[in-house]
């Protein structure tokens, strides 16, 4: 978000330890699974080009349709990077190539289904039925927002000003109906934005970042294909941060993209929503798939205000 069978017939005893031994790993591996994501109706950030806000296209509740039932944080895990725009029969269409420079845009789609019908029928994931992101090519530009849908199936995204360059927008969703009902999705297209273009570099990886007098610091080191613990800790002036109030279902929203070709994985804390003092530690389960880069976007909510840190992680 990577022998031969003996002729001889074993014993009763030793058939039944190995299926026990094979049930244990299956459960092991499965909750090591990460966790698909949400975004929030919040609007507020001041990170220059990490602008993000949000249509709720449902309304909030705390029943949400995840796969992995009541587990803190562990939802819907979505096969793939994202960077294709159909899989199994389902495509995201938009008529929307170009967007403005500079003042807010709008982008509309549709899902289309197997039978090459629009799709209307989503399931809740983190309470919304659709998280959609847009994301500069050089990863400096993030918006991470809920779209509406009208009846026709028609989603309307209303993004903020956004810099000249190319990016890519991703839509995650999870049909309720038809032959991908319950199967995670998560589809995308690029889009220009005419202008004077410049490409920032990546900055450099780091254990930590501030945004709005927060710092935030990253411990761990994720290896390539491998599920692997992160630990994310919040502190403002110096004092650890205990008043996260609960964001989606959870206490943060974590999102990566990989350096150069802007493949998608997101993740969730395993922490327990407790009310409004989360915090100061949250712990993921991080499984990346590709080697390099990767910018990390983590979003968290204090006093009512949606804070987004970024920082840049390298899996080995």
């Amino acid at each position: 978000m990577l022998s031969s069978r003996p002729t001889d017939r074993p014993s009763s005893r030793s058939t039944t330890r190995r299926r026990s031994l094979a049930t244990a790993g299956a459960a092991t591996a499965l909750a090591l699974t990460l966790a698909a994501c949400g975004s929030s109706s919040d609007s507020s950030s001041s990170m220059p080009g990490m602008d993000h806000g949000a249509k709720s296209s449902a309304p909030s509740s705390s029943s949400t349709s995840n796969a992995m039932g009541d587990m803190p944080g562990m939802g819907h895990t979505a096969t793939g990077n994202g960077l294709a725009a159909a899989k199994d029969g389902y495509r995201l269409a938009s008529r929307n190539t170009t967007l403005p420079s500079g003042e807010r845009a709008v982008y509309r789609f549709t899902v289309t289904g197997p039978d090459g019908k629009p799709v209307t029928g989503f399931a809740l994931d983190q309470t919304k039925r659709m998280h959609f992101y847009a994301v500069r090519s050089d990863l400096t530009g993030f918006q991470h927002l809920h779209p509406t849908m009208a009846a026709d199936g028609t989603w309307t995204a209303d993004l903020a000003s956004l810099a000249s360059g190319s990016w890519r927008v991703f839509a995650s969703f999870t049909p309720a109906t038809g032959s991908g009902k319950g199967q995670d999705f998560v589809l995308s297209r690029t889009v220009s934005v005419p202008g004077n273009a410049t490409r920032t570099p990546l900055p450099a990886p780091a254990g930590s970042t501030r945004v709005d007098g927060y710092t935030v610091t990253v411990k761990g080191k994720p290896m390539t294909g491998m599920a692997h613990p992160l630990t994310v800790s919040i502190a403002k002036d110096g004092k650890p941060v205990t008043d996260l109030q609960p964001y989606l279902d959870t206490y943060a929203h974590l999102t990566a993209f990989h350096e150069g070709d802007a493949a998608f994985a997101h993740l969730h804390p395993t922490t327990k929503v407790t009310g409004d003092h989360g915090g100061p530690d949250l712990s993921f389960h991080a499984e990346l798939p590709t080697s390099g880069n990767w910018r990390l976007f983590l979003q968290f909510r204090t006093g009512g205000t949606l804070h987004t840190a970024a920082l840049t992680l390298r899996v080995g």
